[in-house]
């Protein structure tokens, strides 16, 4: 009996252990990506960034989210595949960019850098700054859907919207089976 408790203490350090290293290393990686985005905005505003041409590399880091009632500035990666997601908000390919009148769509982890987006509310602020501008959407509604549900991602055109997805429940242990989204519009300011 003793042996089984001790065998169980040794496997759950283990795992709190695996879980720290995996939390410490994607903010490690958000932080050198966001690093490198600032330094390549800052040195951008002597490029010509067209709308018709603009397309980030897979994997690369290119743009900025601000969440201010979060306090967050999140870097915002080009892709949404796992390895995207560990160095920050994915960028999901085939939807448009910011100006481009037609839905752009990101998505997080909600252990990461989604992790508190379930205290937004209708009327917040989300902010997308990257080569050719700065952008600023209001949340307008949230929904839950099945983490089948692809039918969120559709054009808009020339309507723009900016759709903010991670998994739901925020609490859930493993492959959360809804996923929670927020929608958000240009603001008209």
């Amino acid at each position: 009996m003793k042996n089984k408790a001790l065998i169980l203490c040794i496997l759950g350090a283990g795992i709190m252990l695996y879980a720290g290293f995996q939390m410490l290393s994607t903010r490690y990686h958000e932080r050198v990506t966001l690093n490198h985005i600032q330094s390549s905005l800052t040195q951008s505003k002597t490029k010509n960034v067209t709308l018709g041409s603009y397309a980030p590399k897979k994997g690369d880091g290119f743009a900025m989210l601000t969440i201010p009632k979060l306090k967050k500035v999140l870097p915002i990666v080009e892709g949404a595949n796992p390895d995207d997601l560990a160095k920050g908000v994915g960028h999901v390919a085939g939807t448009s960019f910011p100006a481009m009148h037609d839905q752009i769509v990101l998505s997080g982890h909600r252990d990461t850098v989604f992790r508190h987006v379930g205290e937004l509310k209708k009327g917040d602020s989300l902010i997308v700054k990257l080569d050719y501008g700065e952008f600023k959407y209001i949340i307008q509604r949230m929904k839950i859907v099945s983490s089948e549900d692809t039918s969120i991602i559709h054009s808009t055109k020339p309507h723009e919207e900016l759709v903010l997805t991670t998994c739901y429940p925020f609490s859930y242990i493993g492959n959360a089976p809804k996923r929670y989204i927020i929608y958000a519009i240009p603001d008209q300011e």
